[in-house]
């Protein structure tokens, strides 16, 4: 059937159909650096990676664009309210939440724009929207008639007479109207600023990301994402202005991600509900995290607490068991075992691969893997041998490779150090068969120190790396 993604724009699942065949223009509203980042961002930097990862995984070329913001009125207050630099204090993020990317085991964009190195790209959109009337200068100021585009608010769903009615006229008599937004904003003592041809300022928030957008992907995009929070006034304006200016559809498909919640509130630095990736990953696996947003659908909200990210490594201690080494000296599956164990990998495959064809459904996915490490734990408790058991164990380990889980890693890098941990437990299993329980749990508890966790069974132990 292909795959199908649901798209804010039009509410319904479509085909997926890009501009150029088997090559995917993807970009994706990053962090405005201003403090430091938390386990929200994070959540949209992985639903996002899972998919250009899946997309890879299909055969399509992925160009990922992810800006920072690296101007704007929170980073000024900030900067201010530290008596440091502005641009220090945004490079400070940048730098930091890159270390973050890396330690979640996110792919790297292809390109990370900034706003403050697209000053003339923003400029010349601005002033191709003066020119067309879809813009006006007041005191310095740019701002966007939203009322000159007839489908203004169709993302969001919003009609514009309601927002009209409901926005606070006063707040700014020089509008024509009370929802025109920004793209200019004339410079303030001690703010930031570029030279313009309305006075010195900088740019609004939405332009910068529209602007970013067609320089580095062209005028039409194949996949717009972002947080479902963004949708507007963010995303709503970057229609409206991006289409003004090009006269062609922005973005094909246009991906929100739900948010992540705390104690039933949106995680977000203004509500102040916090936990940093920092804190995270002082405590737990990146893993578990990836986890959380595979078990869950991505436009769905999720919630952080204790008991789900038990569940998460609980899950992934459950994948972990499918990469178990085989029973030392086991005699091998039957025929009717290994006709089993290869009916049940084409069954995974095609099972997982309709699942996430289907909007990217990682939770259906997980299941189908979970199927596969059902059966080979099954196959092992027979008698399977290491030949085996290979075949399945590789594409249980490249099909969670292509969520990013980073399941089978050697924690300490060493891999020559599994033969080593072979010898002592084919020598702890000569211990017990002597009845030496005493030193064998010694030998497996000192295991355990080192990061090998291993199981007995009544056909013998197996281990593998915590």
């Amino acid at each position: 059937m292909g795959l199908r993604v649901y798209s804010t724009l039009s509410r319904n699942k479509e085909d997926f159909e890009t501009i150029e065949p088997n090559k995917v223009r993807m970009y994706v509203c990053g962090p405005t650096v201003y403090d430091n980042a938390h386990v929200g961002h994070a959540m949209s930097a992985l639903v996002f990676d899972i998919i250009r990862r899946y997309l890879q995984y299909r055969g399509y070329s992925v160009r990922h664009v992810m800006n920072y913001t690296d101007v704007d009125d929170k980073i000024i207050q900030r900067a201010n309210a530290k008596n440091i630099d502005p641009y220090t204090l945004a490079q400070t993020y940048i730098d930091q939440y890159d270390a973050h990317l890396i330690a979640l085991n996110i792919l790297p964009a292809t390109l990370n724009p900034r706003a403050t190195t697209e000053m003339g790209n923003i400029l010349k959109m601005i002033s191709g929207l003066i020119d067309k009337g879809y813009a006006y200068p007041v005191d310095g100021d740019v701002y966007f008639r939203v009322d000159k585009l007839k489908d203004y608010g169709k993302l969001s769903g919003r009609k514009l007479e309601d927002m009209q009615a409901g926005a606070r006229i006063g707040i700014d008599e020089r509008k024509e109207n009370p929802m025109d937004f920004a793209l200019w904003k004339a410079a303030k003592p001690g703010e930031p600023s570029w030279e313009s041809p309305w006075g010195l300022g900088r740019p609004g928030w939405h332009i910068e990301c529209s602007a970013m957008s067609i320089n580095h992907l062209g005028e039409q995009i194949d996949i717009h994402g972002g947080g479902n929070d963004l949708i507007f006034p963010h995303h709503e304006n970057e229609i409206a202005q991006s289409e003004a200016l090009t006269e062609k559809q922005f973005s094909r498909y246009w991906i929100h991600n739900g948010m992540l919640q705390l104690s039933g509130e949106k995680m977000s630095k203004s509500v102040g509900n916090l936990i940093s990736i920092e804190d995270f990953l002082s405590k737990h696996k990146a893993d578990a995290l990836r986890m959380m947003v595979l078990n869950s659908g991505y436009r769905s909200p999720l919630t952080f607490n204790d008991e789900v990210i038990g569940q998460a490594e609980k899950a992934l201690d459950r994948l972990e068991s499918g990469l178990k080494t085989a029973q030392l000296e086991a005699p091998g599956l039957s025929e009717h075992g290994k006709a089993a164990l290869a009916a049940q990998m084409e069954k995974t495959k095609t099972g997982f691969e309709g699942s996430m064809d289907d909007d990217f459904n990682t939770a259906g996915a997980l299941g189908n893997l979970f199927d596969m490490v059902r059966v080979i734990n099954q196959s092992r408790a027979e008698g399977a041998s290491e030949e085996n058991l290979k075949d399945a164990q590789g594409m249980l380990k490249s099909l969670t490779d292509v969520l990013g889980l980073t399941l089978g890693t050697t924690q300490n890098g060493e891999q020559g150090a599994d033969a080593f941990i072979d010898l002592l437990v084919e020598v702890r299993a000569q211990i017990r068969d002597n009845k030496l329980w005493e030193l064998s749990d010694m030998l497996r508890d000192r295991l355990a120190e080192l990061g090998v966790q291993v199981e007995d069974e009544k056909t013998g132990s197996t281990w593998t790396w915590k």
